[in-house]
């Protein structure tokens, strides 16, 4: 396996190449120019870098008078005014994992390399639409903080962190990832403060309440995102017949072994639905929260997905 195979690892030119391919969505909802998974305004009377048309209604004296709408005025024959208020800026932080459970593809790519691809994206768009972007990159056992900025460099330093962290895999040993996610979420609730848009993309593949009550915690003041990435293989076995290993430890010629029998209908079924059992369990106790929930698969390139889910027609 060389690190220099793109279905498996990733590289710093590739993904640098996908800030042209940021386009045709939003992440933040501001307009509904550009569909997005989020929905409404992110809208502040106190200040912001724009102004955005909020409604029409009865002019009140003080009223600025340029503000007055002749139209509605003439048909209603009462004077109104047109109300704005300010965009206000949404900072985000695109979380992203890298830990040995998405070291894993079935055909076309790896989970982590499709996770890397989709945090890249999301970087370039939101810096795009003005505002800060910053991440995390986390593996097994520890994470990487890049703290937002509105400045490209800094998405230079988001994505060299985690090409280093997906190099790093085939080296690494997996750890305790379910303990380190609820731990850095947590984390990261003291670093959001509010008022964010808060990226999550990981398999999830372990995980558990302390990480549903991270993500809802974040969720009360900020919006909160959520991308699953799955592999066809996770829910369909392949039809074959195999039996696998695994030593207990170096010194021991001990073998556990397990016969797998992919032909087995029953069996197959049986994996199917409780793929399917986790997978509904999941996005119902997100949705309880409010919390949007996509999924990207490992067998479909990031952008023509991306342009699925959101079905864009205007960049």
């Amino acid at each position: 396996m060389s690190s220099s195979d793109p279905s498996v690892f990733l590289s710093l030119p590739d993904l640098l190449r996908l800030e042209h391919e940021a386009i045709g969505f939003s992440l933040l909802a501001r307009k509904q120019r550009v569909r997005s998974l989020l929905g409404g305004r992110h809208a502040s009377k106190l200040r912001g870098r724009g102004l955005d048309f909020e409604e029409v209604r009865a002019y009140v004296q003080g009223d600025d008078i340029r503000n007055i709408d002749w139209k509605v005025t003439a048909r209603t024959r009462q004077t109104h005014t047109r109300v704005y208020s300010e965009e206000k800026e949404k900072p985000a932080l695109i979380i992203v994992d890298q830990s040995k459970s998405m070291f894993f593809g079935s055909s076309f790519k790896t989970k982590a390399a499709i996770a890397g691809e989709l945090a890249a994206m999301a970087a370039f768009r939101v810096l795009k639409q003005g505002d800060r972007v910053g991440g995390v990159v986390l593996s097994d056992d520890a994470a990487d903080v890049v703290y937002p900025k509105r400045d490209r460099r800094n998405i230079l330093r988001f994505l060299e962190r985690i090409v280093d962290r997906n190099v790093a895999l085939a080296e690494s040993e997996p750890g305790d990832f379910e303990g380190s996610l609820g731990k850095m979420l947590a984390r990261i609730n003291n670093l959001v403060t509010h008022d964010f848009l808060i990226i999550v993309i990981s398999d999830f593949h372990r995980y558990n309440p302390r990480v549903l009550q991270a993500l809802q915690r974040m969720g009360r003041k900020n919006d909160v995102l959520v991308a699953k990435v799955m592999d066809p293989m996770e829910r369909e076995l392949p039809p074959l017949r195999f039996t696998a290993g695994s030593a207990l430890h170096d010194a021991s010629p001990e073998v556990h072994q397990a016969v797998f029998n992919g032909q087995n209908r029953n069996l197959l079924e049986s994996w199917r639905k409780e793929f399917d059992r986790e997978m509904q369990s999941f996005e119902s106790d997100l949705k309880k929260h409010h919390i949007p929930f996509f999924t990207v698969s490992t067998a479909i390139p990031t952008v023509d997905q991306l342009a699925e889910i959101f079905k864009s027609r205007n960049s």
